[in-house]
């Protein structure tokens, strides 16, 4: 069920033509090709239950189909639904038991399981079976992926796009299991091969323009992704990612004209609008950036980087009152993100809302305990609330997570002074000075008056390289 279409459009055009025969209740004809993109595009896109009804639908026109019975069994598989998917396999086996769709199928269903010696032992069954099949190797991919064997997942997704270099989803697999195995920059000549064979294939310069990008290479995944919009002037996801190079080069003004050009004429995503917005937030041009900001919200409610996005651009402007509203709906949108919660309570705070102010902050440190700058921050208040206590815990509390971080060494050290806790104090700073000694200037620069404190003074000298 890995296959790729050429035109994407035809697809959805048939599609839309069963989700409207569906909500009419129209009889639903199609012809068997037709079925199979349709469960397709539903599976690519994780919408199991949309991809059952087109499974069940297309058996009812074609029962005697094994292709749509081991869909069918697929996608229960990726429903979770394992012994119903198991039971659909079985029975395809006992009418064709040498289809290697019935070993790949039990293979995906073992892979759902978390059984990945079995689901290998599966794929390469299949994969004897039906040796020019790049479904099958990407299979392999994945279960090797989920064992979490980045080598091995790498060496089959490469097999598969040998075969078929135009499967995107591969692609973008092969880039994580070589970015997290760290074998990215070695690998560069694996894209390059692939447009030296065939210079004019927009596909092999954009893939290539994306493993540039992971590196850090910048200009030469410029020029790739040049050649990809040379060729195809409409290939939207390059003129997108051309602009996101230009971004993490700084080059805002061009990354905007590229973001206009990376949707269809006069149907701009929300998502490029959000891009435009940020670029123009980097450029401190307030009222553009927020009119994007605000047409990505128009587009799509559910944006919470477009809401986040005015916070930031309000909160620039000292506007807090309302960036407050802003990073509340980044929040309620999407409460995974610390970056929303300490901007939340920065503004807060500078309110004066220093309860509002700290509940942010403990949120920030329950989604991610390891970000240092949420407990600083944190500590801070409490500090200057005279809570010296409070500040001194909160720092233990962030060391015991991250005990390598010299900040938060040199921090509490500042803390267990104003507290009077002298020895304490001087034990952690020998710590920190010997986790990261340049660090020490932090001290001063929050607490310019431990200056003048002679045995803090000698105690650095003792250190000093």
């Amino acid at each position: 069920m890995n296959e790729n279409f050429e035109d994407q459009n035809e697809v959805m055009d048939i599609v839309r033509r069963f989700e409207r025969m569906l909500a009419n209740n129209e009889p639903v004809f199609f012809d068997l090709a037709d079925f199979e993109n349709i469960i397709d595009h539903y599976t690519t896109n994780t919408q199991y239950e949309q991809a059952l009804r087109a499974c069940e639908a297309a058996i009812a026109q074609y029962p005697f189909s094994t292709e749509l019975l081991i869909d069918r069994s697929q996608v229960l598989a990726m429903k979770g639904e394992y012994s119903a998917a198991a039971q659909q396999i079985e029975d395809v086996a006992q009418l064709d038991p040498d289809n290697p769709d019935v070993a790949v199928t039990r293979g995906i269903i073992a892979t759902q399981k978390g059984e990945f010696s079995e689901a290998v032992a599966y794929f390469q069954q299949a994969a004897e079976r039906a040796p020019d099949r790049d479904d099958i190797y990407f299979n392999l991919g994945l279960a090797y992926q989920s064992w979490q064997k980045f080598k091995s997942a790498a060496k089959f997704y490469k097999q598969s796009l040998r075969l078929n270099p135009d499967n995107e989803v591969a692609v973008q697999e092969l880039l994580y299991c070589l970015e997290v195995s760290e074998r990215l920059e070695k690998n560069l000549e694996f894209f390059r091969r692939f447009t030296d064979e065939d210079p004019y294939s927009v596909i092999a310069w954009y893939n290539l323009g994306q493993a540039y990008f992971r590196t850090g290479k910048y200009a030469e995944a410029e020029a790739a992704f040049e050649y990809a919009i040379l060729i195809d002037a409409e290939f939207y996801e390059a003129h997108s990612f051309l602009a996101s190079t230009y971004v993490s080069q700084e080059k805002y003004r061009e990354a905007i004209l590229e973001f206009h050009l990376s949707y269809e004429p006069g149907t701009p995503t929300s998502e490029a609008l959000c891009n435009i917005g940020e670029c123009y937030e980097k450029l401190a041009e307030w009222d553009q950036a927020r009119k994007n900001y605000q047409k990505a919200i128009d587009l799509d409610q559910t944006m919470d980087e477009a809401w986040f996005g005015i916070g930031v651009v309000l909160n620039a402007q000292e506007r807090w009152f309302e960036a407050i509203h802003f990073f509340r709906k980044a929040t309620e949108l999407y409460d995974e993100s610390p970056e929303y919660w300490l901007a939340l309570a920065a503004a807060e705070y500078q309110l004066g809302n220093v309860i509002s102010a700290i509940e942010a902050y403990d949120k920030a440190t329950q989604v991610a305990p390891d970000n240092k700058d949420a407990w600083l921050n944190w500590s801070i208040i409490l500090y200057e609330q005279g809570n010296f206590d409070g500040a001194i815990d909160l720092m233990t509390n962030a060391m015991e997570i991250q005990p390598g971080e010299a900040e938060l060494h040199y921090r509490l050290c500042a803390y267990l002074l104003a507290a009077g806790r002298y020895r304490e104090a001087y034990q952690n700073l020998e710590n920190a000075l010997v986790l990261d000694f340049d660090k020490h200037r932090l001290l001063f620069e929050y607490f310019p008056e431990l200056e003048s404190q002679r045995a803090l003074a000698r105690l650095i000298d003792q250190y000093r390289k």
